[in-house]
């Protein structure tokens, strides 16, 4: 192995998103699509972080926000809002985040394990933290960001 390959195998690609001042990060082979904030259909009985479904080319999507699936407080829809279309073992999912950043590299060796204080079973769906110069990305595990019941509650399994 070259040392051009070598270094591309250890580079992490990212979409890098926020939630008012955090920055977040998913890994780019999860992204189906980010799309612009469109029409969702309110769910009854839906977990109160889901804002409902989208029709998304003959396809029923269930949307997620974010925001208040980390308790964050709410943040009105504006031209910057998205919605991003992930994959997940076979579920298809839109988490509505304030803006997507953008598509970086991330060097292996600059993420490290969620600090003991944050790793509690309320914040299992960190995967880690990127170091970039000055910034700090907060990595999420995709498949443990919605718990058995609730991807149950969804219809997310099969």
């Amino acid at each position: 192995m070259d040392s051009a390959t070598k270094l591309e195998s250890n580079l992490i690609q990212l979409v890098t998103f926020s939630l008012g001042d955090e920055e977040f990060g998913l890994d780019i082979l999860s992204v189906q699509e980010i799309i612009r904030i469109m029409g969702i259909t309110k769910v009854p009985r839906a977990p109160e972080f889901v804002e409902g479904v989208i029709n998304l080319r003959g396809k029923v999507i269930p949307i997620i926000d974010l925001r208040k699936r980390f308790n964050m407080p709410a943040h009105k829809h504006d031209k910057n809002t998205r919605i991003i279309v992930i994959e997940v073992t076979t579920m298809i999912i839109g988490f509505i985040v304030d803006s997507v950043s953008e598509v970086l590299r991330l060097p292996a060796d600059t993420v490290e394990h969620p600090p003991a204080v944050v790793s509690g079973s309320d914040s299992e769906y960190i995967s880690g933290v990127g170091k970039l110069e000055e910034r700090l990305l907060i990595l999420l595990d995709l498949d443990k960001l919605l718990t058995y019941t609730e991807k149950e509650s969804l219809g997310l399994l099969s």
